[in-house]
């Protein structure tokens, strides 16, 4: 079981998330990120390290205001009050990012973190004891040199001490003991963006549980928001109308 919200509560108790990420180019997976975690987590944070990211958060701004803008100045304090951090939906692979990723994870080796997209492709394994990292199969051959499968994931997780959220086939979840194949979702869920909500999913859910069964419950909820949107319209969904479905989806799973 998930940990859920205390009847009372306050503003914060129930999950504070920093998610870091975006580029000039790429707005959209933060931005899908970010508007799943807050379908969990109290506050969402979001810090974008893209010089131009006052176009960016106007961007985000259009489409959502469920988070608050935090700048280079305020990170280390965001990081440091924050339950996790999510890094690199939307993020380059630059040398400034890879700075960035490993600054933060050798800076802060007790915090939480997410790790996806850009971020997977600048990350030092030595700094990834007791994260999750949520690759795709080509993600996950540039982290760990190997080829995506069940074996080599459960194998990278135990020499790196960290779980591994897989996304392949499916979902499998290993933290290098314990291994988890996710059974539901479909076909239509291979368009860009599911893996983002996916990683908001996570994040959010890592605040306040434990990493294995985080990245578990994540992998069902996406799943099952999945199955309901093609439920509802056949294979012409995208990854925003699976925001719709993640609130069923979690009570489905017992959130509630």
């Amino acid at each position: 079981m998930i940990a859920k919200p205390k009847p009372h509560s306050r503003k914060g108790d129930n999950g504070v998330l920093l998610a870091i990420g975006g580029s000039r180019h790429i707005h959209g997976a933060p931005l899908l990120a970010v508007r799943a975690a807050a379908k969990i987590v109290d506050i969402v944070y979001f810090h974008s390290p893209e010089k131009s990211n006052a176009n960016l958060l106007r961007k985000m701004r259009e489409k959502t205001a469920l988070f608050i803008a935090v700048d280079r100045k305020g990170l280390q304090k965001t990081v440091e009050k924050s339950d996790c951090v999510l890094i690199g939906n939307g993020l380059e692979v630059n040398a400034q990012n890879r700075r960035l990723v490993n600054g933060l994870l050798k800076r802060h080796p007790q915090k939480r973190f997410v790790l996806d997209a850009g971020a997977l492709r600048v990350a030092d394994k030595r700094l990834l004891r007791n994260r999750i990292v949520a690759p795709h199969a080509g993600e996950f051959k540039a982290l760990f040199g190997c080829e995506a499968n069940g074996k080599n994931a459960k194998a990278m997780a135990a020499k790196w001490g960290c779980v591994v959220l897989l996304k392949k086939g499916g979902c499998f979840v290993t933290d290098g003991r314990r291994a988890y194949s996710n059974a539901n979702g479909n076909a239509g869920m291979t368009k860009g963006g599911t893996g983002d909500v996916l990683a908001g999913l996570c994040a959010a859910l890592y605040c306040r549980n434990a990493a294995f069964e985080s990245a578990k419950a994540a992998a069902w909820v996406n799943g099952r928001a999945g199955d309901g949107a093609f439920k509802a319209q056949g294979y012409a969904f995208d990854a925003e109308d699976l925001l719709v479905f993640i609130p069923k989806a979690l009570k489905a799973f017992g959130w509630r």
